[in-house]
């Protein structure tokens, strides 16, 4: 596995821009856990100026082939809608093939764990177009030899995005206002901070927990706290 001479971990993460990207990104660099975060990124980010990061400007077609330092663990907030793909077929290659892509590719370069943000509701089996892609990954992940998958189920994310998602922005103040009649099993449809699940994702790499972990809104929280 990868180290240096802290034996602090290389992370590898994908979808840095995004909303809960941005969030976990920044948990990694003020994390003494991580000696080295590689981003992967379509465009160069605004981030801060330090030697802990390694930004990769790449085309993901190619991520099969990509060239990298030995990683430790995977960090993928990748995600879109199928309004900005375009199509059913250019979200899948988004939210499915790419990460699976990179999954495989960071197992020959020595990563033990994966970390994913989902989404609730996730199921091969869904007839909803969106969930079933979400849930096909799950599904192929869990088949890969990662010695840990973490997968994040978040329901509606609360924070500020560079791109306007109208579901959410109708959906988010109305589950605000009823939220806490959300009780029971429908707690996991509690709207969250982006920000919580980026400092979850964090620190759920750093735990003991073996083999396919699924955090919903509650442990979600709690994680974040931790």
């Amino acid at each position: 596995m990868a180290t240096n001479d802290n034996n602090a971990k290389t992370a590898l993460l994908l979808g840095g821009s995004g909303l809960v990207g941005r969030f976990c990104l920044q948990s990694l660099l003020h994390d003494d856990h991580y000696g080295k975060v590689i981003v992967l990124t379509r465009r160069p980010l605004q981030i801060e100026n330090t030697p802990k990061v390694k930004q990769m400007i790449i085309d993901f077609a190619e991520i099969d082939h990509l060239s990298l330092d030995p990683i430790d663990v995977v960090f993928c907030a990748l995600g879109t809608t199928i309004g900005k793909a375009g199509s059913q077929e250019a979200f899948r290659r988004i939210d499915l093939e790419i990460p699976l892509a990179a999954a495989r590719r960071s197992l020959e370069l020595g990563a033990r764990q994966f970390i994913l943000v989902s989404s609730v509701g996730a199921s091969s089996r869904s007839r909803n177009f969106y969930l079933r892609t979400k849930g096909e990954l799950e599904d192929k992940l869990q088949d890969l030899p990662f010695k840990a998958i973490h997968i994040f189920r978040p329901s509606f994310l609360v924070g500020s995005r560079e791109e306007s998602r109208l579901g959410e922005r109708l959906a988010i103040p109305l589950v605000q206002v009823v939220q806490f009649v959300l009780v029971g099993g429908w707690r996991r449809y509690r709207p969250i901070k982006a920000a919580d699940v980026g400092r979850a994702m964090a620190a759920a790499a750093k735990s003991q927990n073996q083999g396919r972990i699924v955090y919903e809104y509650d442990q979600i929280r709690r994680l974040s706290e931790s």
